[in-house]
């Protein structure tokens, strides 16, 4: 059986927003925090809010970065660097974290990791009514260290159940694919993508921000900010010991 695909593109101009931390005793080696900020826009009278997809993800990586710049202001700034980078071209195939992976500001193999933040504010079906959890994808596909890391940061700071249903190599949706730490991971760097699932307003104009769960997002800020700072300032540098699955 032979399948061909032809990949139509055309030429869109748009920008990643990057704000970069120095660090304070391994500068060179970095820690990258995304979120996309495009969604589908407007389509005739309908606007396509996003306040889920992705405002939920670009609002959290906003307010992780506004804490590691204060804590290095009060004299506790991480020992690597971070990058916090909001993506664009997302919803047309991962465009902007592939254009920054193909032409990085900051070398590849410098990077120890990416923690992906996309669509955090509501609870899907399979959880309802309860918001005490997360999906996690990607974080033992290319190191058991950051898996470890992971996990040990939510039983110290998080609390939340850690729901991998969707890590699952065969599950069908294949969401370790669809969004933008995909393009890190296949350049063999540690990812994690955190998710909250989808609903009956995903890619919909009623993605409204009178429906985000504040207090859920707080909650996976919170374990974000807890994982990317013991990764930023632990000893060695994240192992990368699962061999890549092509």
């Amino acid at each position: 059986v032979k399948i061909e695909v032809n990949k139509v593109r055309e030429e869109l101009i748009s920008e990643n927003v990057l704000a970069h931390l120095e660090g304070t005793e391994k500068p060179e080696e970095l820690v990258v925090v995304t979120a996309h900020y495009d969604h589908l826009g407007r389509k005739g009278d309908k606007i396509f809010n996003g306040a889920d997809d992705d405002g939920s993800g670009t609002t959290t990586l906003i307010e992780l970065a506004q804490a590691f710049a204060q804590a290095k202001k009060e004299g506790n700034g991480p020992k690597r660097s971070m990058l916090f980078m909001t993506v664009s071209g997302e919803e047309k195939g991962l465009l902007g974290s592939e254009y920054y992976a193909d032409n990085p500001v900051f070398p590849l193999k410098n990077t120890v990791a990416n923690l992906n933040i996309d669509m955090i504010g509501r609870i899907d079906k399979n959880h309802a009514p309860d918001s005490n959890y997360v999906y996690l994808i990607g974080s033992d596909k290319l190191s058991t260290e950051l898996h470890a890391l992971s996990e040990e940061m939510n039983k110290k700071h998080g609390g939340l159940e850690l729901d991998y249903t969707y890590n699952d190599e065969n599950d069908p949706n294949r969401f370790y694919y669809r969004s933008d730490h995909y393009n890190f991971a296949k350049n063999n760097i540690p990812v994690i993508f955190y998710f909250t699932g989808v609903h009956d307003d995903y890619h919909q104009p009623t993605d409204t921000v009178d429906k985000i769960m504040f207090q859920k997002m707080e909650k996976i800020a919170r374990l974000v900010f807890h994982t990317a700072w013991e990764i930023a300032n632990r000893p060695g540098r994240l192992k990368v010991d699962v061999p890549q699955k092509k």
